[in-house]
């Protein structure tokens, strides 16, 4: 069975262009439940029985983990299971006839505009500076915190980004998502302004190919290592909720949409593959739908 794992992450890679991030999501996934199947003695696809899957989901179940995660473990063996039927090493599906659980609706976590200033205010580069002396990363914290308010961007994504993805001129960032697909999203001034500064302290030249983020080492920034500087952001603007780059992603949605984006927009710019992912931005704010009230209602103000 492991083989047939190994081949499947394959072809997820070559054939389908899944990112690295989601084969290796898969790969854990599907690792946990080929240790389950030999455990019950199912080490073929003749063995993969709708019994076995109604064993595997109830045992991770048991766990009680959120039932998102519950749905990305099904979901990894569905798909490998759509694998060996259409590679014909299976002949019926053992889900036929499994209730799966629905996915839940959670609305994205996002910060007020307010707050969003607040964080500009405390995070202000010569505020840091003049108070964190033997911090040296102020200017970079600033800029990549505007590029991902400014631009929606996954924190995966803004790790990836190097110096030839920025168009400082045209206002432009090139980005590679998720399945590897590309897109270019505005950027707006006072990301740019930020964005120059920070290069602008980096050492000349500055090949396309290098990092545009850096950590302490010189090398490139990681997804972690962004999720720390967000968590250092928020504390000295003393939030006392958490806040993470996901946080901040879902912002630019909402305030984009606040103020009358429209959503097939959002979705292009957020490089969501279908809209309704998108649509669980039009939960917006209770003020924007109270504004579009006061101006179309011909009683709703005296």
């Amino acid at each position: 069975m492991t083989l047939l794992v190994e081949r499947f992450l394959l072809h997820l890679k070559a054939q389908r262009n899944f990112s690295r991030n989601t084969v290796k999501a898969y790969q854990f996934d599907l690792g946990e439940f080929t240790a389950y199947a030999a455990a019950n003695k199912a080490s073929s696809p003749a063995a993969l029985d709708r019994a076995l899957m109604r064993g595997y989901i109830s045992m991770v179940s048991g766990r009680k983990v959120s039932r998102n995660t519950l749905l990305r473990k099904i979901s990894a063996v569905r798909s490998f299971i759509a694998y060996l039927l259409e590679t014909g090493q299976l002949e019926t599906d053992p889900f036929d006839l499994i209730t799966i659980p629905k996915k839940e609706k959670r609305l994205p976590r996002f910060l007020t505009e307010g707050e969003v200033g607040k964080l500009q205010d405390y995070n202000a580069p010569e505020q840091v500076e003049a108070q964190e002396k033997t911090y040296y990363f102020a200017l970079r914290d600033y800029a990549l915190f505007e590029l991902v308010y400014s631009s929606g961007l996954r924190r995966s994504e803004a790790a990836g980004l190097n110096v030839g993805d920025l168009d400082l001129f045209s206002g432009f960032v090139r980005v590679m998502g998720k399945g590897s697909r590309e897109r270019l999203v505005p950027v707006g001034e006072k990301a740019l302004a930020a964005l120059r500064a920070y290069l602008a302290t980096r050492p000349k030249p500055l090949p396309h190919g290098l990092p545009l983020f850096l950590n302490h080492k010189n090398g490139r920034l990681t997804g972690a290592g962004i999720a720390l500087v967000f968590k250092k952001m928020a504390r000295r603007a003393r939030f006392a909720r958490p806040m993470n780059p996901h946080a901040v992603r879902h912002s630019f949605a909402t305030h984009l949409l606040d103020r009358g984006c429209d959503l097939k927009s959002v979705q292009e710019m957020l490089g969501h593959k279908n809209l309704q992912t998108t649509e669980i931005y039009t939960h917006v704010s209770l003020e924007r739908l109270k504004e579009v009230y006061d101006k179309a209602h011909p009683r709703a103000k005296k």
